[in-house]
């Protein structure tokens, strides 16, 4: 392929990520109808404590958005040195590869093009060991919340509620002892002969240290206390008469939920506001606003830092031997 073949086909490419993710996100906001009942809910409260509490919304995914920016130059650093601005490139081009592609699979792919080609499937790798820090407490929270749900809100012997709190904890304590064991996934794949060719990729959870992935689980739990805290805000303002004590654990099988359940970035909403609805249901007859606040988070957390990465996609090179 000519040099000139590479720039034309590479133009195609960007073009075509822009426009499938332009065409996601104004088709799916345009008919979002829990955004429109947000703006509603915005007409009811004091205009400055509704600019304040979005002010402040948005700065938090800035904040959350940057965390993993910085988690991602630390796993990656076993592989090569990315500088801040290129990290921040990586981490936004993987955004907007995400809510077109099923499950976030895309965010892979847009995120590790920016490494050098020879670094990307291990690349791939380093990053799995961020997302997995993010769903272990997504599922440490999670698994504990549904526990304190069914011994809340279902009427269970007292022999059920404590077998449902035990298999929580058995089961938090199995990813949290997984995660700092990441190694034996490089140990397991070396063990499967079809996998034999990709082993190779894998060699980078080896150079990970105990402390190490502290840190990184340091990072995810700064990440999650920060999306938390956004749902928190959000319904201080609009579901005032909400106990914190029963708004958490909410929050957190929400998280546990949609983490479990297979969709498109683009499609999460419906899946949160599913959840959300039904959930919420036990707390609060504030179906509206619930679905409404789940949909302005959605939007803030992931539509609108997909839309800045489209920006960004124009500035790598897809088919390319050379560094972007």
């Amino acid at each position: 392929m000519t040099k000139t073949q590479k720039k034309y086909l590479n133009l195609l490419i960007k073009i075509l990520i822009v426009a499938l993710a332009m065409w996601f996100v104004v088709s799916k906001v345009n008919n979002q109808k829990n955004l429109a009942e947000f703006k509603h809910l915005i007409g009811t409260i004091d205009p400055l404590t509704i600019r304040l509490v979005l002010a402040v919304v948005f700065l938090l995914m800035f904040a959350n958005w940057f965390l993993e920016v910085v988690k991602w130059r630390f796993l990656s650093k076993r592989l090569e040195h990315l500088s801040l601005w290129k990290a921040i490139r990586s981490v936004f081009c993987g955004l907007t590869w995400a809510i077109f592609t099923p499950n976030r699979i895309g965010e892979y792919g847009g995120r590790i093009m920016l490494l050098r080609p020879e670094n990307r499937a291990s690349g791939a790798v380093a990053m799995g060991v961020g997302l997995f820090a993010q769903l272990v407490l997504t599922s440490i929270f999670g698994a504990l919340s549904i526990a304190w749900f069914v011994t809340t809100f279902i009427d269970t012997p007292t022999a059920v509620d404590f077998g449902v709190w035990l298999l929580a904890i058995i089961y938090a304590l199995a990813f949290l002892i997984l995660f700092f064991n990441v190694s034996w996934v490089d140990y397991l794949v070396g063990k499967v002969k079809l996998l034999q060719k990709v082993k190779p990729f894998f060699a980078v959870l080896e150079d990970y240290s105990i402390s190490e992935l502290a840190y990184v689980l340091w990072l995810s739990t700064c990440r999650f206390a920060i999306f938390t805290s956004q749902y928190i805000l959000l319904m201080f303002v609009f579901l005032p008469d909400l106990s914190i004590v029963s708004m958490l654990p909410m929050i957190f099988i929400l998280f546990f939920v949609q983490s479990a359940v297979p969709s498109l970035d683009i499609f999460d909403f419906s899946v949160r506001s599913f959840v959300a609805s039904n959930l919420f249901a036990y707390i609060t007859t504030q179906e509206l606003a619930v679905m409404a606040i789940v949909s302005c988070v959605w939007f803030v957390n992931l539509i609108f830092p997909a839309i800045i990465g489209a920006f960004f996609v124009f500035n790598v090179n897809y088919i390319s031997d050379n560094k972007s």
